[in-house]
């Protein structure tokens, strides 16, 4: 079980690590998901299997989708204030 735990934890650490390395926003979202899904595993492994719930809902599908979700609405607001400016500066 020792040798499980400590898979499990180095699997944490390097996603964590992968993560934190992934300078672009917009490509964080699927190393999130990743380390979320290693930190249910070390859960698992753990044996909490609620909190490993919680984290596979929580770390592996809502915090990966909210990030792209704010990625893109950053991206629109963007993009409209943009065309705005272009619009106004026509005559």
């Amino acid at each position: 079980m020792t040798a499980l735990i400590l898979v499990a934890v180095t699997l944490v650490g390097v996603t964590g690590t992968v993560v934190a390395l992934t300078g672009a926003a917009d490509r964080q979202a699927v190393p999130l998901s990743v380390f979320g899904l290693a930190l249910t595993v070390l859960f698992v492994v753990l044996q909490a299997p609620d909190v490993a719930l919680s984290q596979l809902a929580v770390g592996g599908v809502v915090v990966p989708l909210m990030v792209m979700l704010t990625i893109r609405a950053v991206r629109r607001q963007a993009d409209d204030e943009r065309d705005g400016a272009a619009g106004e500066s026509a005559p």
